[in-house]
């Protein structure tokens, strides 16, 4: 048996020969280009057009750009852990399976508990953004139509309206073909591009000076005391967290959620027909496009507009990219911007829902979970997770302010960073000999750097996200202490369902 209580793994021979279990076998049918196509479709979506001109116009002024480099320079080390990782175990659950083999299933459990703040916590955010950029073209249309409506608790029926529909098309068995994902992937990046070319033309210099603003003194739309203010700030007692170049870095945290997604390709490992090869280029390949993608859309817009005309209104309305050319009298960029946000962030939210039913999917199949959610329905889906999701996402999106759910969905996922960069670590030394299709340069400095760059992101987020991360993380050490301990396939037989026979002892080693 691979170890015992808290710590027993599941080894990655194991983890491979579940993937062959009847019923749940998924097709390997996906190409390096589908992954990379995929990657991009997942993350230009609520970052880009949401993100970039509200966070520029709060916290960081036109250095928000740098925050973006500094947010990627972290992702780039977590994604080049990622492709190691999932070239090695090509299986669907991402950091919870990945986890399992190294760190044991308390961990994994703990990861897998965690990837729910990503994905599902994530698709709401962005539903949120999906409801802003309807309202807007709305009025762009002439339509006065509020998509958020209620005093004291407010009520968001335009992202509740997009999570229905998607959730009933997943349960249908409706998904997104690459050849879909490449159409609207090709028509996100048209208006990316767009907004790229055309608003060069409306750049004045005068707009990037200061560059990094002064730090704001007891003022400023983003200054927060007490809980409110960055982890860091309530540490160290130094509040500037507004604007200078606290206020640059405390950016990277937030501007961070613009990049998720990109680790949703790993995922898919499963359904790769060459995942050792394709699952690495897939990964980097979308990351290194967006990357320069966002730095570009950001200096554009900054440029554009005064950063102070970007903070977010006494009323709560946030500004988008839509907003910076309706200031310069572009109204008709402002609706191809709305109407193709509309169509991206729409994909975007639909994947996440996917990502997150391939987790707790593979949680269920472990049985640290109910085994009947693992069932796939009449439409060959996991029905009752997907309506579970669709449920829980609705929640949030409806009732939730969209800042709260970004922060906890950056914690979420640094959190998971830092597991899998550590892993790298872990499984060089207990397992060398395992086939690698993509080895991470530099062992052990990349994936010790991507945990300390990981640590920083996660320092500047604030201290309430903090303590609504450790309530949450704690629920999640009940719920494993009460049921999926008991419960787990691992913990009563040693192994999963399938039984390789010889094939799971050749070149084991006990786990740790």
């Amino acid at each position: 048996m691979p170890g015992n209580g808290l710590w027993r793994t599941k080894s990655i021979e194991q983890s491979i020969a579940d993937t062959d279990e009847p019923g749940t076998k998924l097709r390997k049918d996906l190409t390096a280009w589908d992954l990379t196509v995929f990657g991009v479709a997942v993350v230009i979506g609520a970052g880009i057009f949401t993100l970039t001109a509200s966070t520029a116009g709060n916290i960081a002024g036109p250095s928000v750009s740098l925050s973006f480099v500094l947010a990627a320079i972290a992702c780039a080390l977590a994604a080049l852990c990622y492709a190691e990782f999932a070239s090695t175990v090509p299986v669907a659950g991402s950091a919870y399976t990945f986890s399992y083999a190294t760190f044991g299933e308390f961990a994994a459990w703990i990861i897998g508990w965690d990837l729910v703040l990503e994905f599902a916590v994530g698709s709401a955010a962005v539903a949120k953004g999906w409801s802003a950029y309807l309202q807007t073209t709305l009025g762009l249309m002439g339509l006065d139509v509020k998509t958020e409506v209620g005093d004291g608790i407010k009520f968001d029926w335009g992202a509740v309206l997009l999570v229905a529909v998607l959730t009933a098309l997943l349960v249908i068995g409706t998904k997104l073909s690459s050849r879909v994902s490449a159409v609207i992937t090709a028509i996100k990046v048209a208006v990316v591009l767009l907004v790229i070319v055309l608003g060069i033309t409306y750049i004045k210099a005068e707009n990037y000076s200061p560059f990094i603003p002064p730090a704001a003194e007891g003022g400023g739309p983003a200054t927060h005391t007490g809980v409110e203010q960055s982890l860091f700030s309530l540490i160290t007692g130094y509040s500037g967290s507004t604007y200078g170049v606290l206020g640059m870095l405390a950016a990277a945290s937030i501007v961070f959620f613009a990049f998720i997604g990109f680790d949703v390709v790993a995922t898919t490992a499963e359904e790769t027909k060459n995942p050792q090869k394709a699952v690495p280029r897939g990964i980097l390949g979308s990351l290194a496009i967006v990357t320069v993608l966002y730095v570009a859309v950001t200096l554009v817009i900054t440029g554009m507009v005064p950063y102070t005309e970007l903070a977010t209104q006494p009323d709560g309305t946030r500004a988008t990219l839509a907003s910076a050319f309706a200031q310069n009298g572009v109204d008709w960029a402002a609706t191809v911007i709305s109407v193709g946000a509309l169509a991206g962030l729409t994909t975007v939210v639909m994947v996440l829902m996917l990502g997150q039913s391939r987790v707790l999917f593979a949680m269920s199949r472990d049985g640290l979970l109910p085994r009947k959610l693992a069932k796939t329905g009449s439409h060959g889906t996991p029905t009752r997770i997907t309506i579970i999701i669709g449920v829980l996402v609705a929640v949030a999106a409806g009732f939730f302010p969209a800042g709260k759910l970004e922060e906890m969905v950056n914690v979420g996922t640094l959190f998971a960073f830092i597991l899998v960069s550590a892993g790298v670590l872990v499984l060089r030394k207990t397992r060398p000999d395992l086939s690698r299709g993509f080895r991470v340069p530099l062992v052990p400095l990349v994936p010790i750097l991507a945990i300390l760059a990981c640590l920083w992101l996660m320092l500047n987020l604030t201290a309430l996200t903090w303590i609504r991360f450790l309530i949450w993380m704690a629920l999640g050490v009940v719920v494993y202490f009460v049921y999926s301990r008991r419960n787990s396939v691992l913990g009563k037989t040693g192994q999963s369902k399938v039984e390789p026979e010889p094939v799971v002892k050749h070149g084991e080693e006990p786990g740790i």
